[in-house]
């Protein structure tokens, strides 16, 4: 562990930051992954999310605290997710409008070089995996003296297949500052399948991780010159943010000025100061369900599973159920995936196709395409349960110490029933302490709030009825989260 202990002393005398991006959807891994509870939130590969095993390679390379830009919906996720590895202290960013990677990196380098101008940036996807970190930290050794010679650094990943998902790019000389870096010749996008063929038996070409290593006056000042109406929209966003319970949220007015565009076309494939680290770690961007089952343990048969799971003659097949028994028989090279409110079954070779699905499902306005049957709050989560015309039956879950918004509705009616734990139910005037195995109802138009004032998590039954149950049938009077 040399290089862990290396990364330490450099960590002590030279200020580097880990950035996350958490911005994305992950639609090609639906139906596990859809916009309320995308990819970096579920424990796809460990009993950790990918989200958490990204936050925990900082921890590793002996650095503090992320900063995480994100967005508003999953702010409280992110930091419980933080939380339950030990991280108390994130600098969680909120971004009030999606405008891809440049403009999230400008606002991180921003808020970084109001302390630190020569700060150093380590800029991660939140939704990649990566075996091998002690090799990742070597790589990160190299790309912060990279870095602090007034490169970009990027991470370049020795290719196992032609790969026609991802960039590749070209590593030119030798950079003269810096043992084992390189300039870059160039960037290419995703290539066809012959060219990625030729693409990897040539050993100048790698994978592009995605990950860039700079001072944040190096990235500012190249955002600056490439794109300068990013950097005045954001840098005015990041002026006039404003702190938000534990949170800070961007100014939305100037932030939605800034345009739409990666960091790559923004800057990576334009500036002169873009470097390579030839790195062997293994990565993945787990794009797909085809990557995810190459990335998963097989048994003899190359079948990779995930949860109550029967298989009989099935060969080379990744099946999944986060729900009911799923049992697959007599087949090759499929991917099922099982939820508690869809399926999905494709041929492995057709995983990138996914995503063409849920547009699909988009464009038909089905609720599965972006929301999960079960859906978190800041104070715990919901899921329904029976759903009939004038009905619906919902399970209710309320962390300890934690209530929800006093709201009241125009169209339906709610009867609660505590099943576990204690409840303080606030009706008009009234305020009422209602326990296991009691209920309570709350007539339409009533003003109400609910509470868990326990030590142990509050479970309950709602049955609504009315001629309309939409989740916007909120009219939320006094919320702590700062709803609207």
């Amino acid at each position: 562990m040399t290089s862990t202990n290396s990364s330490k002393i450099i960590a002590a005398s030279r200020t580097v930051i880990p950035v996350i991006l958490s911005g994305g959807s992950g639609s090609r891994l639906w139906p596990v992954s859809r916009k309320s509870f995308p990819k970096q939130f579920w424990p796809l590969l460990s009993d950790k999310s990918l989200l958490q095993e990204t936050a925990k390679r900082g921890l590793h390379a002996g650095l503090g605290s992320p900063i995480v830009i994100c967005n508003d919906a999953h702010r409280f996720i992110i930091a419980e997710q933080l939380r339950e590895i030990g991280i108390l202290d994130a600098r969680i960013v909120l971004e009030p409008i999606a405008r891809n990677s440049a403009p999230a990196i400008t606002a991180a380098a921003l808020l970084v070089a109001e302390k630190d101008p020569d700060a150093i940036l380590w800029v991660m996807a939140a939704d990649a995996a990566i075996e091998n970190t002690e090799k990742l930290i070597e790589a990160l050794d190299c790309a912060v003296d990279t870095a602090v010679a007034g490169y970009i650094a990027t991470f370049g990943i020795k290719p196992t297949k032609p790969e026609t998902g991802y960039g590749y790019i070209e590593r030119g000389e030798k950079l003269a500052a810096v043992p084992d870096a390189y300039h870059v010749s160039k960037f290419m996008e995703k290539p066809s399948a012959s060219e990625a063929a030729a693409l990897i038996q040539d050993d100048r070409f790698s994978w592009n991780s995605g990950m860039f290593v700079a001072q944040a006056r190096t990235l500012l000042s190249e955002i600056q010159t490439f794109e300068p109406e990013i950097y005045n929209s954001v840098n005015q966003s990041v002026k006039d943010r404003v702190t938000d319970y534990d949170f800070e949220r961007l100014a939305t007015e100037s932030f939605s000025r800034s345009p739409d565009i990666s960091i790559d076309y923004a800057v990576a494939e334009r500036t002169k100061k873009a470097a390579v680290i030839p790195s062997t770690f293994k990565w993945s961007d787990v794009g797909s369900w085809d990557a995810l089952w190459e990335l998963t343990p097989k048994d003899p048969e190359g079948n990779a599973t995930f949860g109550d799971v029967f298989l009989d003659g099935a060969k080379n097949c990744y099946v999944r159920s986060d729900g009911i028994v799923a049992t697959v028989t007599g087949v090759e090279d499929l991917i099922v995936v099982v939820t508690k409110d869809a399926v999905m079954v494709s041929h492995r070779d057709k995983a990138q196709d996914v995503k063409k699905m849920v547009a699909r499902l988009e464009k038909e306005k089905r609720p599965e395409a972006v929301n999960h049957n079960r859906m978190y709050r800041p104070w715990g989560f919901y899921e329904s349960l029976i759903q009939g015309g004038r009905f619906q039956v919902k399970r209710i879950h309320v962390d300890p110490g934690h209530k929800l918004s006093l709201q009241k509705h125009f169209h339906r009616a709610e009867h609660w029933v505590v099943v576990a734990g204690t409840a303080i139910v606030t009706r008009d005037a009234e305020e009422i302490m209602v326990r296991e195995n009691e209920s309570i109802y709350l007539p339409l138009g009533a003003v109400h709030r609910l509470e868990n004032p326990g030590r142990i998590p509050l479970t309950l039954i709602e049955v609504q009825s009315g001629p309309y149950l939409g989740e916007d049938d909120i009219v939320r009077i006094e919320d702590i989260y700062s709803r609207q």
